[in-house]
């Protein structure tokens, strides 16, 4: 099935894409396909669990969020450190932060981690397809439904 692409987009507004992902192959493959979609949304990534918290909670001297901004996550289950389901646990406890939409975009494909990621609060869950066309193809149609989502604001106060 060809999918025809609009030439540039966004997400509905000017958010930020945060990408939680530890191989450099998969984060080139999915930056570079969402951008092909036309994705022109700021992305920043994340290479283990710690470094997404840290940005999200404010806990080092490194990135911070910023408040009144939108994000959308993209999550790999298996991160260095702290992983997926712990990211997912804790910005499920937070007001503001359980607001931002987390897709899970990981090679794990067991019914009872699916079923625990949504109960925490994933947004979508994507087994990452083998091949590398059909992983290519999977992220694009992620650019697709970027470029149709409504994402909230996060009001955290600074």
């Amino acid at each position: 099935m060809k999918i025809n692409l609009p030439e540039k987009t966004r997400m509905k507004k000017d958010g930020v894409i945060l990408i939680a992902e530890d191989d450099d192959t998969h984060f080139e493959l999915i930056k570079n396909s969402l951008q092909r979609t036309g994705i022109l949304n700021d992305m920043v990534r994340f290479e283990n669990g710690q470094q997404l918290l840290d940005f999200l909670f404010e806990t080092s001297d490194g990135p911070k969020s910023l408040p009144n901004k939108e994000y959308l996550l993209i999550l790999d289950l298996k991160l260095p450190g702290v992983d997926g389901i712990q990211i997912l646990e804790k910005i499920n406890q937070d007001t503001d932060l359980k607001k931002i939409p987390v897709i899970i975009l990981t090679a794990v494909d067991e019914p009872n981690t699916i079923k625990l990621c949504h109960k925490l609060g994933c947004s979508v869950y994507i087994v990452k397809p083998v091949g590398h066309e059909s992983f290519v193809d999977a992220v694009k149609k992620i650019g697709l439904f970027l470029s149709v989502v409504e994402t909230p604001m996060i009001s955290k106060t600074e």
